[in-house]
């Protein structure tokens, strides 16, 4: 029996030792620590603004489309491209600029009519997308190389719903190939840099969408999640992401996807550096009518909410929690507590130590077709050739991409027990939250590693990913910075459709926590 017990301890001093030497290894290859350039003082009168606070100043007249759309242009210029390298086609300035200077005019002479205002809630604000997410005319590269010069046809449906709200697009940003990795890197831009630290990580896959939010280079902009990928880079830049119940916003034109894909992991939702623009991005992307069946407009009483925790998805391959990580739910626990008056109840969920298992499973039932014929752009791709052209340079793709193809090749999971222990899980976290629960869940056991960290040690993405396999509703959320400077935070989980409650605790964290913080 002691011999069991010791078992844990041991693979937890294995990990802190292997997350030590990395450390110290990778510290010492990047150098000294470097942050983004703050905003100007010309500037914060604009990035200082919610996209919903811009789009009511530009309405009342007090700021002008132009200077807005100029402001956050002239930013990505100096720090979302020549500091972060987080752009692949931007910014639009000349055509947005033309955009802004329409609406401006229309404003002025009074040529809107109430009902357009009303249908037009990010009138004159700019945004941004992933570069998997098509933008008409714009390139669409999603990280290849064989890619490169390729440019979408026409708008993916979320990104026409934004423009028909009034909002302006002014670039798309990076993304790792094929959204297929937790670090954004590729090899037609490079690198994309963390604002806080340039030697850190910015997640994947919408890394350089988090990292131009985060550094005030753009007002909001759109993810997409199918492991992590709006959370990951929401966390690992200190920004809010929600990643909505499956199949609420359409995913046409995004990564190849027809929007009719009914058995999916992947969703769309908003990224943004305040969490009182997440819901009314929302209902423009999710549609009138999907928003009353959300109920988006009902108010949430969160003294009347129910609230659970979760210490630890007990995977082996994970890190242990640390303890900074370990006070920010202390800290939330008790903040709900002295609302309600109740305990934050911990709560115990079957199978959360196959999480990994479950996701890779799933990826493997993905409409969008085989890893292999999406790197390759259609061709075939043999893993083993890669591998060899990557040992003698001589390889289009990543270190990171390859890991993925080999991982295609390698043994499958057990199909039977991988949908059973999913189901069971499934109906556990239901039945435990049904539609007056929220669940605190960490968002990773530490923050934002070192860039190449993850391709020693990857599997703390399990904490993100385990949602996609649910297809549950869950918010990140920004906790203030650790002792190193990076973002803390915290994922707020509720059950199917129940998206405005982790919103609306989303908000209530902001607002006792103080939520993003500038780099």
């Amino acid at each position: 029996m002691a011999e069991n017990k010791a078992v844990p301890t041991i693979i937890k001093i294995i990990h802190i030792v292997i997350d030590f030497i990395l450390e110290f290894v990778l510290g010492w290859y990047w150098g000294p620590k470097k942050e983004c350039s703050p905003p100007s003082e010309k500037e914060k009168p604009v990035v200082s603004k919610s996209a919903v606070e811009l789009a009511t100043l530009i309405r009342q007249r007090k700021l002008k489309a132009y200077d807005v759309v100029k402001v956050y242009c002239e930013r990505m210029k100096t720090v979302g491209i020549s500091e972060l390298n987080a752009v692949v086609d931007g910014p639009f300035t000349a055509e947005a600029l033309k955009e802004a200077e329409k609406i401006d005019r229309k404003l002025d002479n009074g040529e809107y009519t109430e009902d357009e205002l009303k249908s037009k809630p990010f009138l004159g604000v700019p945004f941004t997308t992933k570069d998997s997410t098509a933008v008409g005319g714009k390139l669409h590269t999603l990280g290849l190389v064989s890619r490169k010069n390729e440019r979408a046809p026409e708008d993916a449906e979320c990104v026409k719903l934004m423009k028909e709200s009034g909002a302006i697009i002014i670039a798309t940003s990076s993304v790792p190939e094929v959204n297929r990795w937790i670090e954004t890197r590729n090899n037609v831009i490079g690198q994309t840099k963390n604002p806080y630290d340039f030697r850190r990580s910015v997640g994947g896959s919408s890394g350089g969408e988090a990292a131009l939010i985060a550094s005030c280079s753009t007002a909001f902009g759109l993810g997409t999640d199918i492991g992590g990928s709006i959370r990951i880079p929401s966390f690992n830049c200190g920004v809010f992401g929600h990643k909505p119940t499956r199949n609420m916003v359409n995913m046409r034109g995004c990564t190849f996807r027809t929007g009719k894909e009914e058995h999916t992991m992947v969703a769309a939702g908003p990224m943004t550096r305040y969490a009182k623009d997440l819901m009314p991005i929302f209902k423009v992307l999710v549609g009138p009518v999907m928003a009353e069946k959300l109920k988006l407009s009902q108010p949430v009483n969160l003294k009347k909410l129910r609230f659970f925790y979760i210490p630890t998805n007990n995977m082996k391959q994970c890190n242990p929690i640390n303890r900074e990580t370990e006070m920010v739910m202390y800290k939330i626990r008790k903040h709900f507590h002295n609302i309600t008056g109740a305990e934050v109840k911990l709560a115990v969920l079957p199978n959360l130590e196959i999480t990994g298992k479950m996701w890779r499973y799933w990826m493997t039932q993905e409409p969008a077709g085989p890893f292999n014929n999406m790197l390759g752009n259609g061709r075939e791709l043999n893993p083993f050739v890669e591998l060899f052209k990557k040992l003698l340079g001589q390889s289009e793709f990543t270190m990171a991409a390859i890991f993925a193809l080999i991982d295609s090749i390698l043994p499958k999971e057990k199909e039977d027990l991988m949908r059973s222990a999913t189901e069971q899980l499934k109906k556990a976290l239901q039945d435990l939250l049904g539609d007056d629960g929220v669940l605190f869940y960490h968002s990773s056991p530490r923050t934002a590693p070192f860039h190449y960290y993850p391709l020693v040690k990857f599997q703390d993405f399990g904490y993100f990913s385990i949602f996609n396999v649910l297809q549950t509703p869950v918010t990140q959320v920004p906790m203030g910075l650790d002792s190193r400077g990076m973002p803390l935070g915290i994922q707020v989980v509720a059950n199917y459709m129940n998206d405005r409650l982790c919103i609306a605790v989303a908000e209530e964290l902001e607002r006792q926590f103080g939520g993003w913080i500038q780099p």
